[in-house]
Parts: C-alpha cells; sequence; structure tokens
C-alpha cells in the first residue's frame, strides 16, 4: 500500500524544494539510470510528446536530437499550457539555439518549477540523460501534478484514483506505479471500467502478461487517442519497470477518462419534476399547520406562566406546584419533540429544494424557524423562575402560617392573664383596710406592676407579629389587626388603671405600716419565679420550623441545655413553698389568724405547684416533639440522598450520549441505511432510558412535596437534567435527520452506494486530523484522487463553490454537494421546457388533449390548473404556456 503518512509528513529543503524533486534531480544528474528504464523512458518520453506536437502539426524522432535548438521544444510548452513564448531566435548558430532553450527552460521556472543541475548547454549538446530529466519535469509539472508543486500529494491522488477504479478486478493490486502494472491487468482494468465494451475483462490471463500488455495499448491508442508509449516486451523484460514511464503512460489514461460523460438519465424529466413540485408542496402544507399550531400553544402558555398572582392558603399555592409540574412531565416534552420535529421537516424541504434546483421555501409571515425559536425562547424565559418563584411563595405561606400559629398563640396567652384585671384594678378593697392590708394591698400593686413589666415584652412580640404579617400580606390580616388592636387598647387600659390605683394605694399608705415581711419575701421570689414558669411553659409549647439536621440538632441541644436548669428551678420553687411554711408555722406558734390568702401576691404555692406540674409534662412532650423533627429531617435527608444518586448517574450518563453522538456523525460504518439503522436502535435505547428519568422526577417530586429547597449532595438540580434530556433527544433526531438528508441527496442525484461510500474514504483519508474539513492543498489532492483533472481557473472555480467565504477550509458537506452537482444529472428548466416542445409536436404552446394524451392523469390535471394561457400568435383556443410555466418551477412561484 501506498505509504499515506510519509507522503503527508513531506520535507523541503533550504530554498523551498520537495526534497523528493532534488532527489530525483540528483539520481538524473548522477547517470544512474537503468539502461532498461532509460529505453523506456525514451520511447515513452517521446510518444507523450507527439500526442501533444501533434496538435501543432509536428513530432519528434529522436528526444535528444530534436529538442537542442529549442523551436520544438518551446513549441511543446506552448500546446501544453495554451500560453505563447517569447519569439525564438531562427539562427543556426549555438548562441540561438541556447537562447531558445534558456527561454524554454525560462518558462518553465516561472511556473514553480525548480531545474536543478539542469542547463540549457547540455540540452543544446544532446545530453540523453538531462534532456529525459528535463522531459520528465515538464510531465510532472503539466500532465501528473495538474499544476500542483506538491509532486507526493499529485502522485498519490494519482495512485488512489487508480486504485479506487481497479479495486473490483480480480487479480488486479495496484500498490504502486512499477510492478502492479507489469501483467498488464491493470491497463486493461482501467479501460474496461470506462469503456466496458471495448474489452472482455473475463478472457484475459494473469500468466500472459505480453497479451495483456498488447491488448490494452492497442485498444488505448485505436478507440481512446492515447499513442503507444512503451513496448509490452520491455515491461515483461524487466524485473521493475520504470516508475516515470508507467506514471506518464497512466496519467494519459487518467486525463481520457477523467472528462468522460455519466450516463444519461433515464427518467421522464417532466414526470419527475411535478412529482417533486407536489411533496414540496404538501410538505409545506404541513410545516405551515406544525408552525400555526405550536405558536397558539406558545401564545396560551406565556400568560400562564407569566402570571405571578400569589394564593392565599398553602393548598392552592400546592395545586399551583402540582399543575406545573404536569406542564413540565406531560404537556411540554411533546411540544418539544414537535419543535425539533418541525425543524427537522424545514430542513428536510429546504434540501429537497435545493436537490431539485427549487426555490428555498419561505414560510409565511411569523412562522420562520427563527420566528418559532425567538417564541420559544420568550416561552423559555416566562418559565424561567416560575418554579421558583412558587417555592418561594409556598416558603412565605407556611412563614406566615407559623407567624399567624404564633400570634394566636401568644395573644390568647396575654387575653387570658389579662382576664379580670381591670375588675381588680377598679375595686375599692383599700377604703375600709387596715393598715396592714393597705400595704399588702400596695406591696401586691407592686408585685403586679412587676407581673405586668413582664408582660410588656409579650405586647411588644404580638404587636411585632402582626406587623411582620402584615408586610408578608397575610390574607387574614384584618383579624390580626382587630385582635392586636384590642390587646393594645387593653394594654394602654390596665397601664392608666395601675397607675390610677397605685396614686390610691399611696395616699393611704401613711396610715398603714403593718407589713409582713415573711408574705412580702415570698411574693417577690415568687413573682419571678411563676414568670420564669410561665416563659417556660411559653417556650415549651413555642412552635418551630427547620428546614435541616443541623437546624433540629440545634435545637435539640437548647433543650437540652434547658433541661440541665430544672434541677436549680426546683431548689428555688422549694425555697419559696418553705417560706410559706415558715409563715403558716408563725401563725400558729404567735396563734395569728390568717385571711387565708397573701395579701402581696395573687400567686399561691397551689398554683406555683400546679405549674411547676405543667412544666414537668410540657418537657418530655417537647422532646418527643423534637425527636419527631429529628426524624423527619432524617427521612428529607434520606431523599436528598436517593435523588442525589440517581441524579449523578443520569447527569454523566446524558454527557456521554451527548458526546457518543458527536463521533458517531463524523464516523462511517457500513451503508447509511445501516448507520441510520444503528442511530435509530441507539434512539430506541435513549428512549428506553426514560423510566430512569421519570424515577428522577417522582425522587424530585417527593422532595418537593417535603418542602425540602436544596441538597448538598448532587451539583445537579431537575431543572438542568430536564434541559440535558431533552438536548439529547433534539441531537439524536437531527443526527437521524442529517443521514435522512444524506440518503435522500444519494437517491435525488443518482449517487450508488458504492459512490458515496467512495467519497467518504476518500475524505477520510485525506483528513488527517479527523475534523470534518480540510485545508485547499489535501482538498485538491482528494479532489485529483476522485478522478478531476484541475488547472489554475478550474480549481478556483471548484473553490469558489465549495468554499464561497474564502475560509480556507472544505467540510464533507461541501465536497458532497459539488460531487453530486458534478457527477448526476440535474433537471433544468430549459431540459423541462425541451421536453414539453416534444409532447407538444415542436410547437410554442400545448393543449390539453395532448397534456392528458402523453401524461399520467393526475399529473396531466396538475399541469393544466397550474398553466396560464398562451398568448402567442400562432395559439389556438385552449392553448396553453409550458414555457412560463416550466421556468417558474425553477424560480419564485406562488406554488
Amino acid at each position: 500500500m501506498v505509504d499515506y503518512h510519509a507522503a503527508n509528513n513531506q520535507q523541503y529543503t533550504a530554498e523551498g524544494t520537495p526534497i523528493y524533486m532534488e532527489q530525483e534531480n540528483d539520481w538524473d544528474r548522477d547517470l544512474l539510470l537503468d539502461p532498461a528504464w532509460e529505453k523506456q523512458q525514451r520511447k515513452t518520453f517521446t510518444a507523450w510528446c507527439n500526442s501533444h506536437l501533434r496538435k501543432a502539426g509536428t513530432q519528434i524522432d529522436s528526444i535528444e536530437e530534436d529538442f537542442r535548438d529549442g523551436l520544438k521544444l518551446m513549441l511543446l510548452l506552448e500546446v501544453i499550457s495554451g500560453e505563447r513564448l517569447p519569439k525564438p531566435e531562427r539562427g543556426k548558430m549555438r548562441v540561438h539555439k541556447i537562447n531558445n532553450v534558456n527561454k524554454a527552460l525560462d518558462f518553465i521556472a516561472s511556473k514553480g518549477v525548480k531545474l536543478v543541475s539542469i542547463g540549457a548547454e547540455e540540452i543544446v549538446d544532446g545530453n540523453a540523460k538531462m534532456t529525459l530529466g528535463m522531459i520528465w519535469t515538464i510531465i510532472l509539472r503539466f500532465a501528473i501534478q495538474d499544476i500542483s508543486v506538491d509532486e507526493t500529494s499529485a502522485k498519490e491522488g494519482l495512485l488512489l484514483w487508480c486504485q479506487r477504479k481497479t479495486a473490483p478486478y480480480k487479480n488486479v493490486n495496484v500498490q504502486n506505479f512499477h510492478i502492479s502494472w507489469k501483467d498488464g491487468l491493470a491497463f486493461n482494468a482501467l479501460i474496461h471500467r470506462h469503456r466496458p465494451e471495448l474489452i472482455d475483462y473475463d478472457k484475459l490471463r494473469k500468466d500472459d502478461p505480453l497479451t495483456n500488455l498488447n491488448n490494452a495499448f492497442e485498444v488505448a491508442e485505436k478507440y481512446l487517442d492515447i499513442p503507444k508509449m512503451m513496448d509490452a516486451e520491455d515491461i515483461v523484460g524487466t524485473l521493475r519497470p520504470d516508475e516515470k514511464a508507467i506514471m506518464t503512460y497512466v496519467s494519459c489514461f487518467y486525463h481520457a477518462f477523467s472528462g468522460a460523460q455519466k450516463a444519461e438519465t433515464a427518467a421522464n424529466r417532466i414526470c419527475k419534476v411535478l412529482a417533486v413540485n407536489q411533496e414540496n408542496e404538501h410538505l409545506m402544507e404541513d410545516y405551515e399547520k406544525l408552525a400555526s399550531d405550536l405558536l397558539e400553544w406558545i401564545r396560551r402558555t406565556i400568560p400562564w406562566l407569566e402570571n405571578r398572582a400569589p394564593e392565599k392558603t398553602m393548598a392552592e399555592m400546592q395545586q399551583k406546584l402540582e399543575d406545573f409540574r404536569d406542564y413540565r412531565r406531560v404537556h411540554k416534552p411533546p411540544k418539544v419533540q414537535e419543535k425539533c420535529q418541525l425543524e427537522i421537516n424545514f430542513n428536510t424541504l429546504q434540501t429537497k429544494l435545493r436537490l431539485s434546483n427549487r426555490p428555498a421555501f419561505m414560510p409565511s409571515e411569523g412562522r420562520m424557524v427563527s420566528d418559532i425559536n425567538g417564541s420559544w425562547h420568550a416561552l423559555e424565559g416566562a418559565e424561567k423562575g416560575y418554579e421558583e418563584w412558587l417555592l418561594n411563595e409556598i416558603r412565605r405561606l407556611e412563614r406566615l402560617d407559623h407567624l399567624a400559629e404564633k400570634f394566636r398563640q401568644k395573644a390568647t396567652i396575654h387575653e387570658a392573664w389579662t382576664d379580670g384585671k381591670e375588675a381588680m384594678l377598679t375595686q375599692k378593697d383599700y377604703a375600709t383596710a387596715t393598715l396592714s392590708e393597705v400595704k399588702a394591698l400596695l406591696r401586691k400593686h407592686e408585685a403586679f406592676e412587676s407581673d405586668l413589666a413582664a408582660h410588656q415584652d409579650r405586647v411588644e412580640q404580638i404587636a411585632a407579629i402582626a406587623q411582620e404579617l402584615n408586610e408578608l400580606d397575610y390574607y387574614d390580616s384584618p383579624s390580626v389587626n382587630a385582635r392586636c388592636q384590642n390587646i393594645c387598647e387593653q394594654w394602654d387600659s390596665l397601664g392608666s388603671l395601675t397607675q390610677n390605683r397605685r396614686e390610691s394605694l399611696e395616699r393611704t399608705e401613711k396610715q398603714l405600716e403593718s407589713i409582713d415581711e415573711l408574705y412580702l419575701e415570698y411574693a417577690k421570689r415568687a413573682a419571678p419565679f411563676n414568670n420564669w414558669m410561665e416563659g417556660a411553659m411559653e417556650d415549651l409549647q413555642d412552635m418551630f420550623i427547620v428546614h435541616n439536621i443541623e437546624e433540629i440538632q440545634g435545637l435539640i441541644t437548647a433543650h437540652e441545655q434547658f433541661k440541665s436548669t430544672l434541677p436549680d428551678a426546683n431548689k428555688e420553687r422549694e425555697a419559696i413553698q418553705a417560706i410559706q411554711a415558715e409563715v403558716q408555722k408563725i401563725a400558729q406558734h404567735n396563734g395569728i389568724n390568717l385571711s387565708g390568702t397573701n395579701p402581696y401576691t395573687s400567686i399561691t404555692p397551689e398554683s406555683i405547684d400546679s405549674k411547676w406540674e405543667k412544666v414537668q409534662r410540657l418537657v418530655p412532650q417537647r422532646d418527643q416533639a423534637l425527636q419527631e423533627e429529628l426524624a423527619k429531617q432524617q427521612s428529607n435527608d434520606h431523599l436528598r440522598r436517593q435523588f442525589a444518586t440517581q441524579a449523578n448517574m443520569v447527569g454523566p450518563w446524558i454527557q456521554t450520549k451527548m458526546e457518543e453522538i458527536g463521533r458517531i456523525s463524523i464516523e462511517m460504518n457500513g451503508t447509511l441505511e445501516d448507520q441510520l439503522t444503528h442511530l435509530r436502535e441507539y434512539e430506541q435505547s435513549i428512549i428506553e432510558y426514560k423510566p430512569h428519568i421519570d424515577r428522577l422526577e417522582g425522587d424530585h417530586q417527593l422532595i418537593q412535596e417535603a418542602l425540602i429547597f436544596d441538597n448538598k449532595y448532587t451539583a445537579y438540580t431537575m431543572e438542568h437534567l430536564r434541559v440535558g434530556w431533552e438536548q439529547l433527544l433534539t441531537t439524536i433526531a437531527r443526527t437521524i435527520n442529517e443521514i435522512d438528508n444524506q440518503i435522500l441527496t444519494r437517491d435525488a442525484k443518482g449517487i450508488s452506494q458504492e459512490q458515496l461510500h467512495e467519497y467518504r474514504t476518500s475524505f477520510n483519508h485525506f483528513d488527517k486530523k479527523r475534523l470534518g474539513q480540510m485545508p485547499t492543498e489535501e482538498y485538491r489532492a482528494l479532489l485529483i484522487s476522485t478522478g478531476n483533472s484541475l488547472g489554475d481557473a478550474e480549481f478556483a472555480r471548484i473553490m469558489g463553490i465549495v468554499d464561497p467565504n474564502s475560509s480556507g477550509a472544505v467540510t464533507f458537506q461541501a465536497f458532497i454537494d459539488f460531487m453530486s452537482r458534478e457527477t448526476t444529472d440535474t433537471d433544468t428548466a430549459d431540459q423541462v421546457i425541451a421536453s414539453f416542445k416534444i409532447l407538444a409536436g415542436d410547437k410554442n404552446f400545448i393543449t390539453a388533449e395532448e397534456l392528458r394524451r402523453e401524461l399520467p392523469a393526475d399529473q396531466a390535471e396538475y399541469c393544466i390548473a397550474r398553466m396560464a394561457p398562451y398568448g402567442g400568435p400562432d395559439g389556438v383556443p385552449g392553448a396553453l404556456d409550458y414555457m412560463s410555466f416550466s421556468t417558474a418551477l425553477y424560480g419564485e412561484s406562488d406554488l
């Protein structure tokens, strides 16, 4: 095989000359040419020169003698280049001959060829080796290289072309330009591949090289105008035929076949064109309807997603969240598929129109793919943040419910405390009391004031909670405000009544000085202890809301710290009760008749014991509530881990599949149908992965229903995975559509699977970096390998087609589009007009009767309905204008 790696790593001299060229010239200059090779080169190069010189009416007999004066050498260069050289000198002197040869050599050098050690004197002196070297340089430049200075790429391309053309033939294995051609089968295979009627290949035998070679040379000379350039005996009798002679001979076959016309299209042009138009019209209608339906759905959906009006209750907001889940999981996915299908249909339609030389499809206003993408972008913009808003609203309502319950609890406690306080403060019991009783009443009032001050914080908390509920727009704010207003007004009234009673007691205090110190001490210690117990009961019954294990563990720790204070509190309770016991002991000891109540406080020993027992009962209840919340947070943590485990598997899986699809799109395995089948199987495997997504959606729903708003175990969100899944489905669908379009291109242009495979193999061979594109010089070699004969103007024309933006790189799609245009027959308006003219009997118009007679019924009626009446002077009633109809098929039409 050809060492393509070595070919693509060609090295150059300091002067910029390819190493191979310098080596070739060194080989000739050192006179190391094999005598058998020199004989082959003489005959081959002479025949090659004469094949061009005969166009100018002359020829040469001796290659080293007939070029000595430079005249025929200059004439040869003018014929093969198509350019005029400077006027030759007609003198017979040596100096005239040298000047003529120098003009020829200067012209060769002007084409980018560096002539090493080849001077005009050697040519004028008839140096055979130098003359053969010069002619080989001309052949290399104008026949093999096709105006390329890179011999390696040209030689490689020519060899690859030979390999492609002879691959199907038995006993032919072209690996080089010497031994591979010795048995003559390769020459015969090239001819049979392009002109099978000239050679009966099956009758050729590998063990009869002389017959094979003579047969190929004679057929080429007789039917292909390729002169016989070598003798079969010289090739067979040489261990290794001359590579330059073989390359020269093969290049003639290359040029003879490279411009061969493809087989004429046998399909009925008119029927094919009409069928294409009918199918395209149907596709346009389908696109318009699908686009309209999708745009209407988007138009209806956006206002719903943009509606941020909050609901009053948690249940109503939860229902909104459930509706949004249905939208994401049930309603939107089909629309994603519709949008993808719409783009696929649009691309397929445009491909069909382009392949049939029809104008591009322009959807009606507002239904372009860009319009749909814009509307879809607006939909996603409306959708963005909607779920977050719903969850924030749920959090807000949860917070509101918590605050409202806290407000009601504190208000109830406060209202229970204030019950009867106004009656107590307005009574006149001090009017008939004794001094000790008045003092007791005053101390009792001081204790009440202390209690009143202690309750000030609760009133402020109630007002603060009410204010926060108002700021958070609580739906039942009016009733909260009314209750808070009543509490504040009552609190102000209690303050005024307390001040009034103090003033009354102080007026009486001067007359009443007896006081029971023990009762006073009891009252002073009982009041703060009673407040502590009330605060403890309030804290033990206080509602709490947490979102993770750390927060509930913090509450548990605080509760444990509270429980550690209970022994000291119990000691205080026992000390207070001991004071009351001491009172009873003193009274009994002194025979005092107690009234039965402490005049300084309403806090009785029974109430202290009662509240203490309640605190004791509330502690284990608080323990249970905290443990239940801990279990709930542990369950939530399990839900987080469950979701994260699945998400951390699904996320990388989606990414891997996206990368695999990217690789599949540039690989070539089997026929296009095989690739399509493989892709559809791949698509099915992706669809079968859908239960994992559904399971993840289920886990996500459990997380949302548990009001979990964060997950430290994964970086993937459900939204991110949804988008990735939708992109994966869209990408595989688009990749399948690309293969569909390649099949469409192949079938529409009549490209065989073998040709398509050959195009892809050739492209991949020169696309060394597997980028799906290649630089200009590699593309030139690629064209040579596919049989395209190139000159400067022709190559510039091709590059203008495949690289219109002059980016310097050619993609595979551009290459296959060019090859399909160059190698297949395409209907044109002129061809369709010519076909109608035949049906019309060479008239400039056609009748409905002629159309119905010549065409299938449905296509005849299709033409009649769309053809305008003929307006020419030679028309007849009912004549139809087929010329304007045919032109409209390939230009702008109202179809």
